[in-house]
């Protein structure tokens, strides 16, 4: 049966108003659609053997008929194995930051690395390039800057990214060409919804240092504030206290306060500051100093240039909303981002944002933390945020390929053969009998639950001996 493209898209938006309906999220909902799978194959089980025998010529014996010996006389267990040399481009933010602490896991995974500081900290990535050699065996240096396209065609194993959304696409649609499997961890607009129930003073400290220091410069600071209407001239008022406690009553004169990094980034964040909203704190430009003030706007509205773009610097946005379901709402009608933030003292509220909105990170009551634990992974979700994640063991699972490996003897050959042909009616007989003794234990619905219940507890690597 043909889908044709207007029926596909149909489909896909029926699937997607499905999804956002939640019905899918329920455990309940999940165990009795495998049940039902398991019902389907049971109940038509002589229908897929006919549909296999018209299709490929496939021997009429049962779907399930290699269980039986599958459970004798195995041992499985998974390796990891390096891929083999990997490129880490870091960020200008944190450059660092996000060059070493993905090193970390390509090392430990024992793979050769060449790591790329932005050139946009040239200090920084000089530093490295420098000290890199006499420390570290079989990782180089090298600053691709604009060549990044270019060097990731050459062929890496693996390709690692942190920095804005459009470089991001950039370095992605390069590495497919050659098949190179890539780590995007991606900026997005991270929303912070402020709760009439909250501690404000506290609450407008955390949000004030999260997206003010290093002058804004963040993958994971809190980009807009979804506040309450009623707390809104509170909270700003608040923020102007914070501004002024932090970095005093001329930021330009504070040694806490930090600069843009290029002109380039302080051109694009001053275009955007001035095409948005109201100046409620801030505001000031100087351009030989690539300075620009704190600044925090109100009256902004969702078309505003500050909302449709990524914005790497001291700005911060403060919009309105009467509920958390209208926050919940706003947040889901934009692209994932790669962090959410709710501030309030309701746990109610709190757990409903944490788990009705998605985002490659989560944080209540304060903001960043969750991307600086190293129990925690860390990435985004989708093409706005990015894909796959690192930090500790989840560094070492991105830099390695999990191989399965199945250890066997030659003993029981006396049930095995029964899979070599000719299949004669009593070897499918035998086959057919084996494998429906224990079926709803070691069958269908042993293996969907089991793969079920190892999902949802957390299970990422498991071995399994049987005995012989």
């Amino acid at each position: 049966m043909k889908t044709y493209p207007l029926e596909c898209v149909d489909l896909l938006r029926r699937a997607r108003v499905a999804f956002k309906a939640g019905r899918t999220i329920k455990e309940s909902f999940r165990l009795a659609q495998l049940d039902a799978l398991v019902r389907m194959l049971e109940e038509h089980e002589c229908d897929f053997v006919d549909a296999l025998g018209r299709d490929l010529h496939k021997v009429r014996k049962s779907p399930t008929g290699y269980e039986f010996y599958c459970y004798f006389n195995i041992t499985c267990l998974v390796i990891s194995e390096p891929l083999g040399v990997v490129f880490i481009m870091g960020t200008w933010c944190s450059p660092v930051q996000m060059c070493l602490v993905p090193l970390v896991g390509a090392i430990a995974a024992g793979n050769c690395a060449i790591i790329s500081p932005s050139e946009y900290t040239t200090h920084t990535a000089e530093l490295l390039h420098r000290l890199t050699p006499s420390y570290l065996d079989n990782v180089s240096t090298y600053t691709a800057g604009a060549t990044a396209g270019g060097v990731v065609e050459l062929k890496f194993d693996h390709v690692f990214f942190t920095g804005n959304r459009e470089d991001g696409n950039k370095i992605a649609q390069v590495a497919a060409r050659t098949l190179t499997p890539v780590t995007l961890v991606l900026g997005g607009k991270n929303p912070c919804y402020v709760d009439q129930h909250c501690d404000i003073s506290t609450t407008t400290q955390r949000i004030a240092w999260a997206r003010f220091h290093n002058a804004g410069q963040s993958l994971v600071a809190p980009d807009y504030i979804l506040c309450h209407t009623e707390l809104k001239a509170r909270f700003v008022q608040a923020l102007k206290c914070c501004l002024m406690q932090f970095y005093g009553s001329d930021p330009r004169e504070s040694r806490s306060f930090g600069r843009m990094v290029n002109l380039e980034i302080f051109n694009k964040t001053k275009d955007i500051l001035w095409r948005s909203g109201k100046v409620a704190v801030g505001g000031q430009v100087i351009e030989g100093e690539k300075y620009i003030a704190p600044t925090i706007l109100t009256e902004v509205a969702e078309s505003d240039s500050i909302m449709q773009q990524d914005v790497f610097g001291p700005v911060l946005p403060v919009l309105t909303v009467d509920n958390v379901d209208e926050a919940i709402a706003f947040i889901n009608r934009h692209e994932k981002p790669l962090c959410v933030y709710a501030y309030s003292s309701n746990s109610k509220v709190i757990s409903r944002l944490m788990c009705e909105t998605s985002s490659g990170s989560f944080c209540s009551n304060d903001s960043i933390l969750q991307s600086l634990m190293v129990a925690l992974p860390f990435g985004g979700v989708g093409k706005a945020s990015g894909i796959g994640s690192y930090h500790g063991r989840y560094s070492f699972d991105t830099f390695s390929h999990k191989k399965s490996c199945l250890l066997r003897s030659t003993h029981l050959e006396c049930v095995t053969y029964l899979r070599y042909p000719p299949y004669e009616e009593r070897n499918l007989s035998l086959m057919t009998w084996a494998s429906t003794l224990s079926q709803r234990s070691q069958g269908w619905y042993c293996l969907l639950i089991t793969f079920f219940h190892g999902c949802i507890s957390g299970y990422s690597e498991q071995v399994v001996t049987q005995p012989e």
